[in-house]
């Protein structure tokens, strides 16, 4: 089998919902079932998948459901920036009764499944191809048929040693074993056994073997993982789903050009009828969010109408709709305005006063529009005449809210 670079999926449609539940866990049913759902191939002839806790219902390559919302995560907030991405790039999922269950421990088949997919390569190890694969392991019954091409492609990708002779898909991974395999999935094996007789500064560093040494200084200095508050690693410890979430994601953002669907920049207007206008050095791009977008702000799910003027956001699109969003920086507060422009845009209200304004400034010979919310009393003063589209006029406001329109 040929060695594959990591390759992006690319879905047709989209549907997202935010109502956890309802169909086949991924990698997280019990009796470890195939996960693909009902069908026929991968040559876009008709069948049904169904991925659990964040969906993903995709009906004849057309279209996909992504629940992203879970009922159990309220003692595990910490993680939900961690999920919710994972979520939306459709690496880790949840079960069928709408739940997360992120204290659960990891199996090792699951977190190769995971890694897999991390690297854009879940299309790939779905194939008929690989899943007819024949491993050469001594466990390989072990392994269930749905995840006969991800044991297949992670192999194909250096994910295991040449001494590997066994899967163990059903052991817990341990903090070690999950540290190791995500460094590989970086592609960072070289500096891995560069650093082996580096010296980790925790506690407990006699219990992790010399071979592994180079794997955990590479995902310390990372930044992939860290160790407990008593400064120790504790390298046999089982991971929680939650804990390989925040492995998982810290490891995506360093994996070169896998994560083209997502962009970042400073919001530069008020969301309006589902559109997000970003700016990222000097660009400014409009993006039309999904009505059920997932938007994070300080670690918890709010209304895309909390994203405010001045925020860092990074966002994630499906066909150029925004499913997720996560603030990653706050506006800066009590932030007054004072700009002059034209007047492009208004937006009434149902009590028929001005909801929204948008100017129009040149930039460096740049033509930027910005959308602001209108204060409820809020001042118009000046030549009242000439307020229409094209004229010039002078907004004054704080945080965001104009208080003052002031006519030229």
């Amino acid at each position: 089998m040929k060695k594959n670079l990591m390759k992006k999926f690319v879905a047709t449609g989209l549907v997202l919902t935010m109502v956890a539940g309802g169909g086949t866990a991924a990698f997280a049913n019990g009796n470890k079932n195939d996960d693909r759902g009902k069908g026929n191939d991968n040559k876009n002839n008709s069948y049904t998948q169904k991925y659990d806790g964040n969906k993903f219902d995709s009906k004849g390559n057309t279209n996909i459901t992504i629940n992203i919302n879970f009922n159990d995560m309220k003692n595990a907030q910490w993680a939900m920036r961690y999920i919710a991405s994972l979520a939306s790039k459709r690496v880790f999922e949840g079960y069928e009764d709408g739940s997360f269950k992120p204290e659960k421990t990891v199996t090792r088949i699951e977190a190769i499944t995971a890694a897999v997919r991390l690297m854009g390569l879940r299309e790939q190890a779905e194939s008929d191809a690989e899943k007819q694969t024949k491993l050469n392991f001594k466990d390989a019954d072990k392994v269930p048929a749905w995840a006969v091409g991800y044991v297949a492609v992670a192999l194909e990708n250096d994910l295991f040693t040449e001494s590997d002779d066994s899967v163990k898909p059903n052991e817990d991974a341990n903090r070690l074993w999950a540290t190791t395999l995500l460094v590989k999935a970086l592609k960072l094996e070289a500096e891995a056994k560069a650093n082996m007789t580096s010296t980790l500064q925790f506690k407990d560093a006699k219990q992790i073997p010399a071979g592994s040494v180079g794997y955990v200084k590479v995902a310390v200095d990372k930044g992939l993982i860290d160790g407990f508050e008593d400064n120790t690693f504790k390298p046999n410890q089982s991971v929680t789903r939650a804990q390989l979430a925040a492995l998982l994601d810290r490891t995506n953002e360093q994996l070169p050009g896998q994560d083209q669907n997502s962009n970042s920049g400073t919001v530069n207007s008020v969301v309006y009828n589902n559109v997000l206008s970003l700016t990222k050095n000097g660009t400014t791009t409009v993006y039309n969010l999904h009505p059920d977008v997932f938007v994070l702000r300080n670690g918890v799910k709010v209304a895309p109408t909390e994203i405010a003027v001045g925020d860092t956001v990074k966002v994630r699109t499906f066909n150029n709709t925004v499913v997720f969003v996560e603030v990653t920086g706050n506006a800066p507060v009590n932030t007054s305005f004072d700009i002059l422009g034209t007047l492009s845009a208004t937006t009434i209200n149902a009590q028929g006063k001005i909801a929204t304004i948008t100017i129009t400034q040149n930039i460096n010979g740049v033509n930027q529009s910005t959308t602001y919310n209108v204060s409820s009393n809020f001042a118009l003063t000046g030549n009242l005449a000439n307020f229409s589209v094209g004229h010039v006029i002078q907004l004054k406001g704080q945080n965001q809210s104009v208080t003052t329109i002031d006519v030229k």
